[in-house]
């Protein structure tokens, strides 16, 4: 079930309070007022003064920081028959995630202050979570004439991106990277060659040609990315990569940041899980952009999250409708819907990579928060208490019925995963609670 009742003065009461960014990792009590963190205790010791409007006894349960995604498109406005706000939000709430990024292809586009206004607007209404938009780079994401990024900033934009919309001409890219740099703003850009494998479904080998399907190459990736990075030396912007896919991008992504390029990037979670092989059945649902790839690449960006290349985990959360995804695979509108899954798969891949959950989590919540430039992401005595309250051994069966997105477009329905989020507050208010 979910629940906006305000909560003034709440105590999480015995759980395993888990941040790695700020040491934590025992048995505590935590006292939440007012939306903040009042005070971190030892299980049992008390806190003088404070009397609880409410007490949660979280025995065997895990408090970590809100989960932090980098891209959920939340499909408004103009897309409501493929989700809408409040179902993705609640999803969003559902899945432990408290702070997310939406990217600026709604329709219209978010390239006008009033828009984003708006959505903001929306979304403070509906009480859930934090929601920061993306603005568009260019006019209608056509790629032409550059927005007003400094008015779009004040407006609450974290930052600006074409999302997946080509732009053609380089001249256009170098004079908005110059924009944003002047007003020390981001720029987060898909690394994709806008004609290499332009009308490719599936990644390029033995795979696709075996399936008879349309190829995209590793080069539509690092094409792109040497463009990225040479634009980025010239102007000095701050450089988000959006869902890197291969192994050479990694390389690549590897020698900007030993130069000092003043970059980061991220990962869509089901591309450390599946690979190109997993799409021999023509599922719709393994129809992403970028494709899936080798099991080379998959591993490489493993590797490359665990060291520290790659910088966060997001869950590329794109609900899409029915009716798009009942279509042959080639046919089939890209996209898959993550904000639910992203704690489990992401527990998932840092058992297999044999790291602490403690490190690994960092990747979902303060890591991307410093991508968006927010003092988020942790537990700490005066901070927001934006939490996730999760069973860390609980198995739970991925279904259409146990997810909250409107869209049911993933390729892990029937899976069962382990980590289950019981409760999840923001600002000190239980916005979603499932047993407890």
């Amino acid at each position: 079930m979910t629940t906006t009742q305000p909560v003034q003065r709440l105590l999480l009461k015995g759980g395993h309070v888990l941040d790695a960014a700020s040491g934590l990792d025992g048995i505590a009590d935590l006292y939440l007022a007012n939306g903040s963190i009042v005070a971190i205790r030892p299980a049992g010791q008390g806190f003088e003064g404070f009397q609880a409007d409410e007490v949660l006894a979280l025995n065997g349960l895990t408090v970590i920081p809100g989960l932090v995604d980098l891209s959920a498109r939340l499909r408004e406005p103009g897309f409501e028959y493929k989700a809408t706000l409040e179902s993705e939000m609640m999803a969003a709430a559902a899945g432990g995630v408290t702070r997310l990024a939406c990217p600026p292809d709604t329709d219209p586009p978010l390239d006008e202050p009033g828009l984003v206004e708006m959505l903001k607007h929306r979304a403070r209404n509906l009480g859930l979570v934090h929601v920061h938009p993306l603005g568009a780079l260019t006019v209608g994401l056509k790629g032409e004439q550059l927005t007003e990024m400094a008015e779009l900033s004040e407006a609450g934009c974290i930052g600006f991106s074409q999302s997946v919309c080509p732009l053609l001409d380089t001249q256009v890219l170098y004079r908005a990277m110059q924009y944003a740099s002047s007003f020390n703003l981001a720029v987060w850009m898909y690394a994709r060659d806008p004609w290499l494998g332009a009308s490719g479904v599936a990644h390029s080998g033995a795979m696709a040609g075996r399936l008879g399907l349309a190829g995209v190459p590793v080069a539509n990736e690092t094409l792109r990315l040497y463009t990225l990075f040479e634009l980025c030396r010239m102007t000095g912007v701050r450089l988000h990569i959006c869902r890197l896919s291969s192994a050479a991008g990694v390389e690549l992504l590897r020698q900007a940041k030993a130069e000092g390029l003043p970059v980061s990037a991220d990962v869509a979670v089901h591309h450390l899980h599946l690979t190109d092989i997993d799409i021999g059945d023509y599922d719709a649902n393994l129809r992403v952009d970028p494709p899936f790839r080798g099991q080379r690449d998959r591993q490489a960006l493993r590797d490359a999250l665990a060291d520290g290349t790659i910088d966060a985990i997001c869950s590329d959360h794109s609900p899409v409708d029915d009716d798009a995804k009942q279509l042959p695979f080639g046919e089939a509108e890209p996209g898959v819907t993550g904000l639910e899954l992203l704690l489990p798969l992401t527990l998932q891949w840092a058992a297999e990579q044999k790291l602490s959950a403690g490190d690994a989590l960092t990747r979902v919540t303060e890591k991307p928060a410093a991508i968006l430039g927010r003092n988020a992401g942790r537990i700490q005595e005066g901070g927001k208490a934006d939490l996730c309250i999760f069973a860390p051994q609980e198995p739970w069966l991925v279904t259409i019925d146990t997810l909250k997105s409107q869209g049911r477009n993933t390729p892990f329905i029937g899976r069962e995963l382990l980590g289950r989020t019981r409760a999840t507050l923001v600002e000190g208010r239980p916005v979603f609670r499932l047993n407890l």
